[in-house]
């Protein structure tokens, strides 16, 4: 019976990154993915690094722009490595984001956003109408307000798994496709492995649970499905259209820098309905092109529909759960963004030099974080 260090549960990004990081760290590692590696909401994110942009209010909205600060400042040094160690690029671009307002409304409600940023010392700037289509020609005219955040960044997430899967593989992970776990085997009151959907039993030190959207299934964790469909947009004429992620109520506008836009995305509460909608469809284009027309110049190349890993708090669960399980689950809309910082979190609960460390979340007990 094969017996491992590490089972690490779900091939997307922040499994990958948590293989990766713990094989090069000399531990004995198998990746199991129920479908493809880099599948699942991975293939479909945007790959925004925008904890500025995203800060919620709360709490717990504080606490996720602390974790996505700290994993923000980790990607470039992150991305050199990963780069370093397959010559495969991962896309980052750091060239800011604009958050914009069509109507009153929404300028209303954009300045309380600028408030709370600035309360919290972020790096942040209101800009007129005029200063922001200096910025970006393609916004229209009838622009009312926009914010400007310098330094975030974003990278294309089907590199970055691409170059992960080839880290992974040399630093010495199995790394295994169509590999479901049905469950995690438990004995003497500690989680030891688990159990395939074909009946074969892998056995480990330590399981670590990233399976994203399907956590929920596998361990008692408030983690469930919130459905997001996003396009993928080509200008045939290559890139120039926008330069910086534009952001706007319920939605955003990601450049890859070569002439490929994400176009995004919208959430819904409807389980795991992969069914491409054409209202969604519908409701991204006509939306963005009130802010930049020239959208609807673009080819589409892609409409995919991706499940979020979403919590009560929309917080992440990291870090041990129980004896011999250790959570990476429930990176909401951050999991592209938190995949640093996360695998050195998990790192540090799987080796024992730090179980908790000051940032992960200390909201283990799924009765504590449902009230």
């Amino acid at each position: 019976m094969d017996r491992h260090e590490v089972i690490v549960v779900g091939g997307g990004v922040i499994g990958l990154s948590i293989a990766w990081r713990a094989a090069r760290h000399g531990m004995s590692v198998v990746l199991l993915e129920r479908d493809r590696l880099g599948g699942g909401a991975t293939h479909v994110a945007a790959g925004m690094l925008a904890p500025i942009a995203e800060a919620d209010y709360g709490e717990a909205g504080r606490a996720l722009v602390e974790l996505g600060l700290a994993s923000a400042a980790a990607w470039p040094p992150f991305a050199a490595e990963l780069e370093a160690a397959t010559g495969q690029p991962c896309g980052l671009r750091a060239d800011g984001t604009l958050v914009v307002a069509r109507d009153r409304d929404e300028a209303e409600a954009l300045e309380r956003q600028f408030a709370y940023r600035r309360q919290l010392s972020l790096p942040v700037e209101r800009i007129t109408p005029s200063t922001a289509r200096r910025l970006e020609p393609a916004l229209a005219p009838s622009l009312r307000l926009a914010i400007h955040i310098p330094g975030e960044a974003c990278v294309d997430p089907r590199l970055v798994a691409g170059a992960l899967v080839l880290a992974g593989r040399a630093s010495g992970a199995q790394l295994r496709e169509q590999a479901e776990v049905a469950m995690l085997v438990r004995s003497a009151g500690r989680v030891g492995g688990v159990v395939l959907a074909d009946g074969s039993e892998l056995l480990a030190d330590h399981v670590v649970l990233a399976a994203g959207a399907w956590s929920g299934a596998l361990a008692d964790v408030p983690v469930r499905p919130v459905r997001g469909q996003i396009m993928r947009l080509r200008d045939a004429e290559g890139p120039g259209l926008l330069g910086r992620t534009v952001r706007f109520e319920g939605g955003y506008l990601v450049p890859r820098g070569d002439g490929r836009y994400v176009l995004g995305a919208s959430s819904e509460e409807r389980g795991f309905d992969a069914a491409v909608s054409a209202r969604a469809t519908y409701e991204l284009l006509r939306d963005a092109a009130e802010l930049v027309p020239g959208v609807l110049d673009l080819e589409i190349e892609e409409v995919a529909v991706g499940f979020r890993p979403g919590t009560p708090d929309n917080l992440p669960l990291i870090g041990a759960h129980e004896d011999g399980l250790v959570l990476a689950a429930g990176h909401f809309r951050n999991g592209i963004l938190l995949a640093p910082l996360t695998a050195e979190l998990v790192l540090s609960a799987l080796d024992g030099s730090d179980p908790q460390p000051p940032l992960a979340p200390r909201r283990h007990d799924t009765h504590e974080v449902l009230a």
